[in-house]
């Protein structure tokens, strides 16, 4: 699979790394078992994005599309966020094989959870905690895995090494 440079420069070169701990919009996408996780986060001043960054757990084009997305999106009101979809992501860096569009359906779906949680947010509509979809259970056989990266624990650990995660929950 060959990527183009603009895709190598924003995977080996992210721009907006990072969290926001008191972000105005927080939108998360994607399935720790499958492997691609995005969380973007949303800082609005006078309905704009001043600033944006991201987290994002995956391949290099997953990486790629998130950084893109971020530089797309900064500065542009809320209004021209939303019109900002995969297809802008993934014209804006030249092209990713087809095996890898999605990931530019994550990145924009990632943005428009995080502007639709400013928004309800700025409706006074309170934020739900965010808990794992996924239940608990040993569907490698009887040994644990993290939930968010698949590397094996051991049973009852609370904190995933790996992939950094707390494991709130028992595993």
């Amino acid at each position: 699979m060959m990527y183009n440079a603009v895709v190598m420069d924003h995977f080996r070169n992210p721009r907006n790394v990072g969290v926001i701990e008191d972000a105005d919009g927080v939108g998360e996408v994607g399935n720790p078992l499958c492997g691609d996780m995005m969380t973007i986060y949303l800082k609005v001043r006078d309905g704009r994005i001043a600033d944006i960054k991201f987290q994002t757990f995956g391949c290099g084009s997953a990486i790629a599309v998130s950084s893109m997305l971020t530089e797309i999106a900064k500065g542009k009101t809320i209004e021209e966020a939303k019109r900002i979809t995969n297809r802008d992501v993934a014209e804006a860096l030249q092209g990713l094989p087809k095996n890898k569009l999605h990931c530019s359906n994550l990145g924009a779906d990632a943005l428009q959870m995080a502007i639709r949680d400013y928004e309800a947010r700025q409706a006074g509509i309170p934020r739900p905690e965010l808990k794992r979809k996924d239940e608990h259970e040993h569907s490698h056989g009887d040994k644990c895995y993290c939930p968010y990266c698949d590397v094996e624990v051991e049973e009852g650990a609370t904190f995933c090494e790996a992939c950094q995660h707390d494991l709130k929950e028992e595993h």
